[in-house]
């Protein structure tokens, strides 16, 4: 009579095993297949990232603050340089070209660290979007870029102040 005991438990045991295994696989085995949304760089304000300038300068953030009639507005956006050389990034908007030089290894953030770049014939009011290019190589690309105005608090110093 033990045997068949001992028999009994055995399948019981496996079962036991099986969905205790299939509970612990089933609640934690989609952090195997599925993509970390950490892992996706994004713009973290307003702003827009720029896919590619055709170089080794990035553009992150990039927004234009404008004036309530979108008669001009400034550039906010920080250039990054990851390389060991120093690089130019062109930029064009409404008909002008800027040439700014990035140092390796460093980064300039036209708002907060350097004044932001003015856009004296914007002509694009806010809400809207505005084409710039941007280049720091052979080819650069131009992007869709978000046009706001000083609405919220935090972008009410960033509005250009033009005498009228």
């Amino acid at each position: 009579m033990k045997s068949r005991a001992v028999a009994s438990i055995a399948p019981r045991l496996v079962a036991t095993v099986a969905v205790s295994a299939a509970v612990v696989f089933g609640a934690t085995g989609c952090t195997f297949i599925t993509h970390q949304a950490t892992t996706n760089a994004y713009p973290a304000s307003d702003g827009v990232n720029v896919e590619t300038t055709g170089g080794p300068v990035e553009v992150r953030n990039a927004m234009v603050i404008a004036t309530d009639d979108g008669s001009a507005g400034n550039l906010v956006a920080a250039f990054i340089n990851p390389t060991d050389t120093d690089a130019d990034l062109t930029i064009g908007v409404a008909g002008d070209e800027l040439v700014i030089p990035v140092p390796a290894g460093e980064s300039i953030s036209l708002g907060a660290n350097e004044d932001p770049l003015l856009i004296e014939n914007l002509d694009v009011m806010p809400g809207a979007t505005v084409e710039i290019y941007f280049s720091s190589g052979e080819a650069g690309s131009t992007n869709e870029i978000p046009v706001l105005d000083g609405t919220l608090e935090y972008y009410t110093d960033l509005v250009p102040d033009v005498a009228e």
